[in-house]
C-alpha cells in the first residue's frame, strides 16, 4: 500500500486529518455565545458542556484536561476560548496549555467585553480571521504510522460480537501492522473478560494496571450501593439478544484485534505512538469518544448492532454494523455494512479489509455519515459532585 496519505502537519510534528477551528467554552455560562459564533462562522466547531464551575479537586482537573486535550487534538488547527470571567477553569492557563502544540489560540471573557451580544460580535470577528488563516494551510504527505484510531461499540446486539467487532479487530491489526496506534476503552464493557486482555499485556505491571482500573470501577459502583447489571447489558442490548455482561464483554474485546497491549492510560490521557493501548473510560458513547478525542485520536470506529447516529466534535466517527436490517433502516447513519459475514457470502478477512479501506478513505478526507449530518456530540466524564 501507499505508505503516506495527505494530512495537515502541525508545528509540534503531529498530523491532522481535519483542520477545525475549535471554539471552547470554559464554562456552561459561555455555551450560547460559542454556539452563536459557530452558527455565524462556517467551518468552526463548538463544544458546549455543562461544567467549568462549582467543581473542585480531581473533578475540576478533569474538565480542564479534557478541554485542553480536545484543543490539542491534531485535527484542530486553531482554538478560540471563551469564558464568562469568574469560573474555576482558568482560560489563560487553558490557552497556555494548548499553545504548547504551537497552534494559534485566542481567548476572552464575556464579562470584560460587555455581555453576550458584544461577545458574539467580538468572537465572530476573531473566528473569521482565524478561519481565513486556517484555509491557507495545505495538506502534505504524512506516514500512516502517525494515525491513531479509537475502537468503540454501542447499541450492541447479538451480531456485534459475531461480525462487526471481530471485523473491526482485523482492521485494527492492519493499522498496527503499519505502525499506527489503536486505543480501546469502555472499562465497564470488559468486565468478565478482563483476564483475557490482561494476558495480552506486555508486562506484569501493565496487567496489574488493567485489573486496577476494573477493580476501581467496581468499588465505585459498590460505594453507590448499586448493581451495574441494572444498566449493563442495557435494555436495548437485551432486546438485541445479549443476555449477560460476560457475553457482551467477550464480544466487545474482539474489536481491538490480537495485538499485545502496550499500556493502560487514564481517561483523556495522551495516546502513545505505535501499538495497542487501553484507556480507562465509561461505556457511555459520548463520554468515551470524547475521552479518546482528548487523548489525540484522529478517528473513532464505532460498531453498532441496533444503530446509533452520534458522532464527535473534532474527529470523524465511522459507523459499522453487522446487522443487515440496521444498515437498511439506518442507512443515513451507517458507513460500513459487514453483515455478509453472517449470511456466508463474506469472510472476516474481507470485512476487515473493507473497514481498513474506510479508515484510509476517511483519513484522506472522505466525510463520514455523522460528519455529513453535523453530529458534533461532546461530553466530559465526571469524577465528583457539584458544589
Amino acid at each position: 500500500m501507499n505508505r503516506t496519505f495527505m494530512g495537515y502537519e502541525r508545528a509540534n510534528g503531529d498530523i491532522g486529518i481535519r483542520n477545525h477551528l475549535l471554539i471552547i467554552p470554559t464554562v456552561i455560562c459561555s455555551n450560547q455565545v460559542c454556539n452563536r459564533i459557530m452558527q455565524m462562522v462556517p467551518g468552526t466547531v463548538a463544544i458546549p458542556h455543562q461544567h467549568g464551575c462549582s467543581q473542585i479537586g480531581a473533578d475540576k482537573d478533569r474538565t480542564f484536561d479534557v478541554l485542553a486535550g480536545t484543543g490539542k487534538n491534531p485535527n484542530v488547527g486553531a482554538v478560540l476560548i471563551i469564558s464568562l470571567g469568574c469560573e474555576v477553569v482558568d482560560p489563560a492557563a487553558l490557552a497556555e496549555e494548548i499553545r504548547k502544540t504551537g497552534k494559534p489560540v485566542e481567548f476572552f471573557d464575556i464579562q470584560s467585553v460587555g455581555g453576550s451580544v458584544k461577545a458574539i460580535s467580538h468572537g465572530a470577528e476573531l473566528a473569521k480571521r482565524m478561519m481565513a488563516d486556517l484555509e491557507k494551510q495545505e495538506k502534505v504527505p504524512v506516514p500512516w504510522n502517525k494515525l491513531k484510531v479509537g475502537v468503540k461499540c454501542g447499541g450492541s446486539d447479538a451480531t456485534s460480537g459475531l461480525s462487526s467487532n471481530p471485523a473491526l479487530g482485523a482492521a485494527a491489526d492492519s493499522l498496527i501492522a503499519e505502525g499506527g496506534s489503536i486505543v480501546i476503552g469502555e472499562t465497564t464493557e470488559i468486565i468478565g473478560a478482563e483476564h483475557l486482555l490482561a494476558e495480552r499485556c506486555v508486562t506484569p505491571e501493565i496487567s496489574d494496571q488493567l485489573y486496577h482500573i476494573v477493580n476501581r470501577f467496581e468499588d465505585e459502583v459498590q460505594r453507590m450501593g448499586a448493581d451495574m447489571r441494572g444498566g449493563n447489558p442495557s435494555p436495548g442490548n437485551i432486546a438485541g439478544g445479549l443476555s449477560t455482561i460476560e457475553e457482551k464483554s467477550l464480544g466487545c474485546i474482539s474489536k481491538c484485534g490480537k495485538a499485545p497491549i502496550q499500556g493502560v492510560i487514564e481517561y483523556a490521557e495522551n495516546i502513545p505512538d505505535h501499538g495497542l493501548y487501553f484507556m480507562d473510560s465509561p461505556g457511555n458513547d459520548i463520554e468515551c469518544v470524547s475521552g479518546m478525542a482528548a487523548g489525540g485520536a484522529h478517528i473513532v470506529c464505532f460498531t453498532t448492532g441496533r444503530g446509533t447516529p452520534t458522532g464527535a466534535a473534532v474527529i470523524p466517527v465511522i459507523k459499522i454494523t453487522g446487522n443487515k436490517m440496521t444498515f437498511e433502516k439506518m442507512e443515513d447513519n451507517m458507513d460500513v455494512d459487514v453483515s455478509d459475514m453472517l449470511d456466508g457470502t463474506g469472510s472476516l478477512e474481507q470485512a476487515g479489509d473493507r473497514i481498513w479501506q474506510e479508515i484510509m478513505d476517511v483519513a484522506a478526507g472522505k466525510w463520514t455519515k455523522a460528519e455529513v449530518l453535523g453530529h458534533q456530540e461532546f461530553s466530559i466524564n465526571r469524577i465528583g459532585p457539584s458544589l
